[in-house]
């Protein structure tokens, strides 16, 4: 068996776990050989590759982003891209492909099977947002910074009675802001799956200052939005070269409207990329492993368009086309969880 394999769109701490695993299954269990492309799907159109081999994934278990590169560059956004894929596939003889990657990549790795390209994905996502598998890698090591970012900022809020407004990343749901609201004792979570009023927001904050809690930590996802009709608006926002919407500076917005209309000195720290960066947790690093062995052996046994997924703790592997159906919004038992420690 020879198999090809890329990382596609953006970084996430696991990638090399997956990468590693695919290349020692494929190696140690059916003497195959695995090539990877370099920077995503640019790489495959370019026909830029390494031969990856075991020897060469020594010591990348523990290391943040990818040893192939990435890019958001897919072969439908370039004209000839899947002429240019169906060559590079031939000339180095694969059988298949691995696309370890988000809603858009593998939604191009859906296209890609479609026109007759073998493929198996791997989800990708510090969102955790894909639908069909309960957890993806990268969400677990995204969740602990954040928590470590906000057990932290407890103290410095406490020290100056403040209330803090800390961003993190979550463009469509707001599971990274839910699970590191929950772990780190926020005193208030927005998601964009529930729009928020900002009077309410408000409010919650004078009763905690009413009871003597001169502090406040509130986790926004940097995709949350308020409410219509609710007095307040955000501005107007941009889209980038992928047409994608440019998110973040929520925060920025919010703090001076939270101050000037409770009077209490309100901060703002943004998480950015520092979530998706660094060494993945253990948790991470185990799940990362067993969906790329997974995906070598769904390879093996030829169950092409398809994408290894959790269900019920056991990997599984489910049809592409609904893996990329839409996001998967944060169960409604994880936002009810949340409020019980509202104001």
């Amino acid at each position: 068996m020879r198999l090809g394999v890329l990382t596609s769109g953006g970084d996430c701490p696991g990638l090399n776990a997956v990468i590693r695993a695919v290349v020692r299954k494929v190696e140690r269990s059916y003497d195959g050989t695995v090539i990877g492309f370099l920077d995503g799907y640019q790489g495959l159109m370019d026909d830029r590759y390494e031969v990856l081999t075991v020897d060469r994934c020594r010591g990348v278990l523990p290391r943040g982003g990818t040893i192939l590169g990435t890019s958001r560059e897919q072969p439908y956004g370039v004209e000839g891209g899947l002429e240019q894929v169906r060559g590079t596939m031939a000339r180095r003889g694969l059988d298949g492909l691995v696309v370890i990657g988000g809603n858009g990549s593998l939604g191009a790795a859906r296209d890609l099977h479609d026109d007759g390209i073998p493929v198996v994905g791997v989800p990708k996502t510090i969102d955790n947002d894909l639908a069909v598998t309960e957890v993806t890698f990268g969400f677990d090591t995204a969740v602990q910074t954040a928590t470590d970012a906000i057990d932290r900022l407890h103290t410095t809020a406490e020290s100056h009675d403040r209330v803090m407004l800390v961003e993190v990343m979550g463009r469509h749901v707001g599971h990274i802001a839910a699970w590191s609201g929950i772990a780190g004792g926020a005193s208030m979570i927005l998601v964009p799956e529930e729009p928020f009023v900002l009077d309410e927001v408000c409010d919650a904050l004078r009763r905690r200052h009413e009871q003597g809690r001169f502090a406040s930590i509130v986790v926004v996802a940097e995709g949350a939005v308020p409410a219509e009709d609710s007095g307040f608006r955000l501005p107007e926002t941009t889209v980038d070269q992928y047409g994608h919407q440019r998110l973040g500076g929520i925060a920025h917005a919010l703090a001076p409207e939270i101050e000037a209309r409770t009077g209490f000195e309100t901060k703002v720290v943004v998480l950015g990329y520092v979530q998706r960066g660094g060494t993945p947790t253990a948790g991470d690093r185990v799940l990362a492993t067993r969906f790329g062995v997974a995906a070598a052996e769904a390879c093996h046994d030829g169950a092409w368009g398809t994408m290894v997924a959790v269900a019920a703790g056991e990997i599984r592997r489910v049809d592409l086309h609904a893996a990329v159906e839409g996001p998967k919004p944060v169960a409604a038992d994880i936002n009810e969880v949340a409020k019980i420690f509202f104001a």
